[in-house]
């Protein structure tokens, strides 16, 4: 925990004092700022392990942060924070590949839960990330790289892509029930991430659209089923 840094943008100057001494008091290092601009300038001079960013900010709103930051560091978790009326954001901040969010107004031992569920997940993603390859078609996946071959195009999958694309691969042909998919890969089965991961699996439709052999099928009210035709 004593190295691990967070990145704390928060307008509200109490609220993000509150929050910093908090995470401090359970030995994280806390960098705060209270507006966009100056968080994504603190961002790329300190990088931090893990970024917790309110929606609505001063300068640069949160939404625009977390697109600016996932430029720079596509795999860093990142926390918004926002309020009841907000929720819509919610969804567009999951497009942006953020990793969770916290309704306000949130009690210590939920942010604590939370920030500690996202980097168990990214300490095993990194433990486990091995060389594995996955060659079907005309495709070839590099899980260690992040690397997606498709016939002539190649594509840097985020960490999360690559997370969801491993398990349809280790389960080809299996109907995974979306909240086993959504337990998996996020770790959680809340509706709004339920909405993410449909995000994600539009995109590796997109990038397999050039793969006639391999198909992600969606079973209403069910889940999904990752298949793949022999040649």
């Amino acid at each position: 925990m004593k190295n691990i840094s967070v990145l704390l943008v928060e307008d509200d100057v109490n609220l993000c004092l509150v929050i910093q001494d908090y995470l401090e008091m359970l030995g994280y290092s806390v960098i705060s700022s209270h507006d966009g601009e100056e968080g994504l300038r603190l961002f790329k001079t300190r990088k931090p392990d893990l970024c917790i960013l309110d929606v609505m900010l001063p300068l640069q709103d949160g939404l625009h942060l977390a697109r600016e930051i996932k430029k720079t560091n596509p795999d860093i978790p990142v926390i918004f924070l926002t309020a009841k009326s907000q929720k819509e954001d919610v969804v567009a901040g999951f497009k942006t590949g953020c990793d969770d969010y916290i309704v306000k107004p949130f009690s210590s031992e939920e942010l604590s839960l939370r920030i500690e569920a996202i980097l168990r997940r990214c300490r095993i993603t990194a433990d486990v990330a091995e060389k594995v390859t996955f060659t079907f078609g005309n495709t070839v996946f590099n899980y260690s790289n992040l690397n997606l071959k498709v016939g002539p195009s190649e594509y840097i999958l985020t960490r999360k892509e690559a997370d969801l694309l491993i398990f349809f691969c280790r389960h080809t042909g299996e109907l995974l029930p979306r909240e086993v998919i959504l337990k998996a890969v996020w770790g959680d089965d809340d509706y709004f991430i339920g909405r993410s991961m449909d995000v994600f699996i539009t995109r590796l439709r997109k990038y397999l659209r050039e793969e006639p052999q391999a198909t992600i099928s969606n079973i209403h009210g069910v889940g999904f089923v990752f298949d793949i035709k022999e040649s």
